[in-house]
């Protein structure tokens, strides 16, 4: 039998986007590579705990309420009226087909996966576990990612109080919902359980719904979230949780109280570093558990570089991975290197959200004149055959120069429109203007073909 490894090259610890997309480019740039994942399946939390079953949750609660508003599909919704754990269960599948995808990412690439809980011994030294065995390596990418924050006063023990990781075992439908923040994770999950008919009650410390969104986008967040029967309750903080067997009541800090069902905690996250052993380091670490990094990805510890949630903004999926890719160029082809900064942010809500670049608070706020163009949903010949009547894509412009300075869309496949916005935006000089969309044949009838009627609509306002 061969003696296992006890050095590599690099060794990524954390499998979910930014360690798989770290390991795998290592090693197809010629370097020894392990891979260490804290539980036995690869895949992190995205794919087992966040992004993949929350927006496979999402998209089997859109298809329910799109049922319910067929006429030829509405009392087949009505009759069979599927439970929350069956639609948690179809959301498995996906996620064990995430798991066969990227373990023979690893084995091609010939990348070691090795499972275990990794603590720092010294800076080139790691222990898999009280009893697993000791590794060591020339550099180290920590990807990790995050966790929900808990609070010491709030009891996650109790069976009727969630957070995003634990509603995943919800083995019931309850009829009334109480979500304690309205960050994004917060909006997406009463989004998904207003769809399935709840009553929920939308906790908001701030006064308006994702203020980082563009205005109009926020505004058409809350209005579609009222109208799928979530009550958003701005300005209010809770002040304590009343635990009983049948319900929970929550005290808000103005003093009102609301009884639900369940109570969804979704209030911010940590990152996973508490366990690593980093502080022994000198590595910083934040109030929020994440590291510090400079624009390279690189810790105080030159050979030890961070990427994705455990770093911090943007926190995303998508973000990660890049981060995971630009930290390892920065180790094995630093000529590849390139930071990630504009990235085009996808929040999962029924409808969904995306934008990139600047809004109108932002250049009002800048004094850069700007104009805007729109174009929505429901005037375009797709969106009327497919019957998505809720959506507008808007784009907003230099008034000069027309430079493109930001792209913003509500509505389905938001997340996928908003990517031809993305490429033209990238571009240098002339090519970064409104004509692009005057210049360009898009397929008839499409979704796309909102850029032409958007750069239509504005390019009238200037000419």
């Amino acid at each position: 039998m061969a003696k296992a490894k006890t050095h590599y090259e690099i060794i990524v610890i954390g499998s979910g986007p930014a360690g798989e997309s770290a390991a795998i480019n290592s090693a197809k740039n010629g370097k020894d590579v392990a891979i260490v994942s804290d539980r036995e399946k690869v895949g992190g939390n995205c794919t087992h705990l966040g992004t993949i079953p929350s927006k496979a949750l999402r998209h089997s609660v859109k298809q329910i309420m799109e049922f319910r508003t067929n006429p030829l599909l509405r009392e087949y919704a009505i009759l069979r009226k599927p439970t929350f754990p069956q639609i948690i269960h179809q959301a498995g599948r996906v996620i064990d087909e995430q798991v066969f995808l990227r373990s023979n990412y690893y084995e091609k690439n010939g990348v070691d996966v090795l499972s275990g809980n990794a603590h720092f011994l010294d800076e080139h030294t790691i222990k898999l576990g009280p009893r697993g065995r000791q590794l060591t390596a020339d550099h180290f990418i920590i990807a990790t990612g995050s966790r929900p924050y808990r609070p010491d006063d709030v009891d996650f023990t109790h069976s009727r109080m969630f957070d995003s990781d634990t509603i995943l075992e919800l083995d019931h439908s309850p009829q009334k919902v109480t979500v304690i923040g309205a960050g994004v994770i917060g909006c997406e999950y009463a989004s998904i359980f207003g769809g399935l008919g709840c009553k929920v009650e939308l906790i908001n410390p701030a006064e308006s719904l994702l203020s980082f969104l563009d205005w109009e986008i926020s505004d058409a967040l809350s209005y579609h979230l009222r109208n799928a029967g979530v009550r958003s309750r701005h300005n209010e903080e809770y002040e304590r949780i009343e635990y009983h067997d049948t319900h929970i009541v929550t005290h808000l800090k103005s003093g009102k109280r609301i009884k639900s069902d369940i109570v969804l905690w979704a209030n911010g996250r940590s990152g996973n570093t508490e366990n690593l052993g980093l502080d022994a380091l000198g590595i910083p670490i934040n109030n929020r558990g994440q590291m510090e990094v400079n624009g390279r990805y690189q810790s105080t510890v030159e050979h030890i570089y961070g990427a994705g949630d455990v770093i911090g903004w943007p926190s995303l999926a998508s973000a990660a991975y890049d981060q995971g890719r630009a930290a390892s160029n920065a180790i094995v082809n630093p000529s590849a290197f390139k930071a990630i900064d504009r990235v085009a942010s996808g929040i999962y809500t029924i409808p969904e959200i995306s934008t990139l670049g600047k809004n109108e608070q932002e250049l009002t706020e800048a004094q850069v004149p700007y104009e805007v163009g729109k174009a929505f949903f429901n005037d375009t010949a797709r969106g009327q055959i497919t019957g998505e009547a809720v959506g507008m894509l808007k784009i907003i412009f230099h008034f000069d120069t027309l430079e493109i300075l930001g792209i913003h869309c509500f509505g389905d496949q938001a997340s996928e429109i908003v990517h031809i916005g993305q490429a033209i935006m990238l571009q240098e000089g002339d090519a970064n203007t409104m004509h692009y969309f005057l210049d360009t044949t898009f397929n008839y009838p499409t979704m796309a073909e909102a850029y032409r009627i958007a750069a239509l609509d504005g390019l009238n306002r200037v000419f």
